[in-house]
């Protein structure tokens, strides 16, 4: 084995005095070039500050990171050179020699190597021990990190993507719930567990957001002045009533979608004629017994305790007047008296008159089982409802008695305002001048609970 060194030993026994645990030296001379390989001598501090090669004239520098960080090349150490540095250390070192990690930093190290030689045959030593380094198998650590590096910038590249394509009206709805929950008053519910800050996803109620506004529900039944008295309540600038909304039978289908259809009516996403701005004290809606609130009562008597619902109950006294209304407003939907057009209710005297001039025929045998059967659902209803925040209102007595107006808006929470309808009662006249066989029904309920329906005005 060819392996070509460059005595260094003077200048070595000069520095391996001063070469410690606590510094760092290096020497190094070059003779010159001799087949390939040049000889060099280092020490390492025990902080492992470095490693610094002087060379003369045609040798660049290595720098200690370079030296300090390639991987070792099967260096094998051997004791047929140790003859090499017994009058000192010497190294031999060529490019084809390097180093990965020493594990002690307090010795020198000496390298002999060869352009001729073999991977195996470069050789290694420490001045005070031996070391055998072997080369490594390639870790993959480094492109793991590669990988998961590359995953963590995908995943946030996603989810700025996800979280970008929030649309600017929502992301603004956001702040102004977030500001209108900082902004609005924290008031007690012992205070007023009715109090109710709807939050529309259809608009913005702006500086209306801290305005409470009260639920509410009217329970009635047809021709009983409900039409009329939803009217008086629009006429209220902070009132939005929005009429019989479960009129169609896809809106009660069940319970889960008339509760669906409460909320949207009371978040105020519910878009309907008499809708007005947001500066709104009270919405709700007018709501027939037959159409599916008695069905489901259960759900809807605690969705109104749970949402603080106010139920204005509003029936009729004189049912019979009521039954000869229902008879007259059958039949105009299919004789359309008024040009064609059939109207439940109507804006003028002369309309009134129109369709007053029908007087319907009533069914002896089965007009007292109606009377009580409507009775019966009043009263189930009231029982239904009795655990709410609820009023009962009859169609007399808002006729009458102006002053029941006054208590509608208090119990609403509402300013009190002169509440007007256009509407015009249509059957004015006494009973005996509106029912075609008029006789026969007085008879059948002469002595009986309903005799007073015969004389009542309204």
């Amino acid at each position: 084995m060819e392996v070509i060194e460059t005595m260094i030993a003077p200048m070595l026994d000069t520095l391996i005095p001063v070469i410690g645990a606590s510094g760092f030296a290096t020497a190094a001379s070059a003779a010159g070039t001799v087949a390939g390989s040049v000889a060099i001598a280092a020490s390492f501090g025990a902080a492992g500050a470095g490693l610094t090669v002087e060379e003369s004239k045609t040798f660049a520098k290595i720098r200690p990171h370079d030296w300090l960080q390639q991987k070792a090349r099967g260096l094998v150490a051997t004791e047929n050179l140790s003859s090499s540095y017994s009058n000192g250390p010497r190294v031999g070192y060529s490019k084809g020699c390097s180093i990965k990690e020493i594990s002690s930093f307090n010795s020198v190290l000496f390298c002999f190597s060869s352009s001729t030689m073999k991977m195996a045959d470069d050789i290694c030593f420490l001045h005070k021990d031996t070391l055998i380094i072997k080369a490594p198998k390639r870790s993959p650590l480094a492109l793991r990190m590669v990988v998961l590096l590359f995953v963590m910038v995908c995943g946030v590249y996603i989810f700025s993507t996800c979280f970008n394509q929030i649309s600017p009206d929502k992301t603004a709805k956001l702040r102004n719930i977030q500001s209108i929950d900082q902004l609005c008053p924290a008031i007690s519910q012992s205070q007023n567990p009715y109090l109710h800050y709807p939050k529309p996803l259809t608009f913005s109620r702006e500086e209306c957001a801290c305005n409470p506004v009260q639920p509410f529900v009217i329970l009635s039944m047809q021709r009983s002045g409900s039409g009329w008295f939803e009217t008086l309540l629009n006429s209220h600038i902070n009132v939005s009533s929005n009429g019989e909304i479960f009129g169609e039978k896809e809106r009660r289908s069940n319970a889960s979608v008339i509760l669906k259809t409460l909320d949207n009516i009371y978040n105020l996403d519910w878009l309907s004629s008499s809708s007005k701005n947001e500066c709104l004290g009270a919405v709700g809606l007018k709501w027939m017994l037959n159409q599916g609130v008695m069905v489901y009562h259960e759900e809807i008597a605690e969705y109104f305790r749970q949402k603080g619902v106010s139920v204005i109950f509003l029936f009729r006294r004189n049912l019979l007047r009521r039954m000869v209304s229902m008879l007259a407003n059958s039949y105009d939907k299919h004789a359309k008296l008024l040009n064609g057009t059939h109207k439940s209710h109507v804006h003028s005297p002369f309309e009134a008159q129109i369709l007053a001039g029908y007087k319907p025929s009533i069914n002896i045998t089965v007009l007292k089982p109606t009377l009580k059967s409507e009775e019966e659902n009043i009263a189930r209803a009231m029982v239904y409802f009795k655990s709410t925040n609820h009023i009962v209102l009859y169609y007399e007595d808002l006729v009458k008695n102006s002053t029941k107006l006054r208590n509608v808006q208090e119990f609403l929470n509402l300013p009190y305002r002169n509440l007007t309808s256009r509407q015009v009662k249509i059957h004015t006249r006494p009973l005996s001048k509106q029912i075609e066989n008029w006789d026969g029904v007085e008879k059948e309920l002469k002595g009986t609970a309903y005799e007073s329906f015969l004389v009542a005005d309204y």
